[in-house]
């Protein structure tokens, strides 16, 4: 019983991990994209098309894959290329995902496909203690490696240090001699590939199937992941888990007649984010907060 719940946690902090990696690499750069959750249900609805009529699961990834890399790419030509407000153009895209992945995925409603399957031979989930580690399926796995790779890109290599440049101060940056607007194009993109993945992993592992709206506002805790995170891809597994966690005490105690209202429950998440700030800001140290010109639109002198 325990192994079963802590595997269930573990697979729903999958999808936030990647979202929230994602979103956190193209905040750095100095861009706010609200519009994950459009985003991941446009990378489900694609992942579950084509896997559906295909039959094949990397046809279905790729696609998922790509739908978010396309979907992040109408976010930067607004953004990037237009200078429109972020907040609000990532609200518009948020609204556009929800509504034309219902639209795309109505023909698929009711219907299954097969998930991914576990890496490691069954009898290793067998082990005492440890075993459950090694029930999860490839993506679960390269989840936490891509968090190490964004690490590891943030903060030990040139190309790194530019993207966090631009996100600072974008000025100082293109004063420098760096393409602010490039850097900031390849972050949005990425951003959308791991969204795109992160909504695959829906309906491929967690629900073999496809209904509208299924990412439940996982986009948005996935952005709040982000600030829980203090913009450091460290602790992104942390919070994931701890996020993971909390949703499935939200439907472990609907199973089990809890008193506790399940609104509360769902809150949790967002009132634990917010209990964060309050505390990164009490420490008032320039690492914890967010970069600088975050949000803040560039536009290259002439």
């Amino acid at each position: 019983m325990i192994d079963a719940l802590i595997l269930t946690i573990l697979m729903t902090s999958v999808p936030l991990i990647l979202a929230a990696t994602g979103e956190l690499v193209v905040e750095r750069s100095g861009v706010l994209n609200l519009g994950l959750e459009g985003m991941m249900l446009m990378g489900a609805v694609s992942a579950f098309a084509l896997t559906y009529t295909s039959g094949s699961l990397l046809v279905g990834l790729l696609a998922g894959v790509i739908s978010g890399c396309l979907t992040a790419a109408i976010f930067g030509f607004f953004v990037l290329g237009l200078a429109t407000n972020q907040v609000a153009t990532g609200l518009a895209l948020t609204i556009f995902g929800t509504g034309l992945s219902g639209l795309i995925g109505s023909d698929f409603v009711g219907k299954a496909v097969t998930g991914l399957p576990i890496l490691f031979p069954e009898s290793f989930s067998n082990i005492p203690f440890i075993g459950v580690f090694f029930a999860l399926d490839i993506i679960a796995y390269l989840s936490v490696l891509i968090v190490f790779i964004v690490w590891i890109f943030l903060f030990k290599t040139k190309y790194g240090l530019i993207l966090r440049a631009s996100g600072i101060s974008h000025t100082s940056s293109h004063s420098l001699g760096y393409k602010v607007l490039t850097v900031r194009w390849c972050a949005v993109l990425f951003g959308g590939m791991m969204a795109g993945l992160a909504g695959a992993y829906l309906p491929l592992m967690l629900t073999p199937h496809w209904s509208e709206g299924m990412t439940s506002g996982r986009g948005w805790i996935a952005l709040a992941l982000v600030v829980f995170a203090s913009w450091m891809p460290s602790r992104i597994i942390y919070g994931a888990v701890l996020f993971g966690a909390i949703t499935i005490m939200q439907l472990a105690g609907q199973a089990r007649g809890w008193t506790i209202p399940p609104q509360f429950l769902s809150s949790l998440p967002y009132i634990a984010t917010i209990f964060v700030l309050v505390l990164i800001s009490s420490r008032g140290s320039a690492k914890y907060l967010a970069p600088s010109d975050l949000t803040r639109p560039f536009i290259a002198s002439k």
